[in-house]
């Protein structure tokens, strides 16, 4: 039998895996700038943008951690501050066609990889880990803040 520490650790490998075969290609394809935590930052942004406060909520950060992420993805090009159409006292955070672009890339490389995984073990075992784990995730578990939980 396993012991109780090895599942959370072969969860954590598993999507370390991912994550950083992600990574490597995003670089080989024009983003070697792009961290972890900026994935996440890119999805809480979202399509319609957000304001900066709303994002520090959805990345379980403060406000001046957000704000922080925010001008390194607008250095890096992937981010854009603009008026807020609904009140134009406030500014949100809206993604770039380069902030499109890499996570259109990192769909693709992730649909990729998901294929290995299911040419290794098979689409049945793929499947099944993945009913499984959805079965154990607590409603609304796929929450966004894994980088603020990491103290990132």
């Amino acid at each position: 039998m396993a012991e109780g520490y090895e599942l959370p650790l072969l969860l954590f490998a598993g999507f370390r895996s991912f994550i950083d075969e992600s990574h490597a290609e995003l670089a080989e394809q024009g983003h070697p700038d792009v961290r972890p935590a900026y994935g996440f930052a890119l999805q809480a942004v979202g399509r319609d943008g957000v304001t900066p406060g709303e994002l520090g909520r959805r990345l379980g950060v403060s406000k001046q951690a957000a704000g922080k992420t925010v001008e390194r993805l607008e250095r890096l090009g992937y981010v854009e501050r603009r008026d807020d159409p609904d009140d134009g006292r406030r500014k949100l955070v809206g993604l770039t066609p380069r902030g499109v672009d890499v996570l259109q890339r990192s769909a693709a490389i992730f649909d990729r990889l998901r294929a290995g995984w299911v040419e290794r073990l098979g689409a049945r075992r793929v499947d099944e880990l993945e009913a499984a784990l959805r079965e154990m995730v607590p409603a609304g578990g796929l929450r966004l803040d894994a980088a603020g939980w990491f103290g990132a």
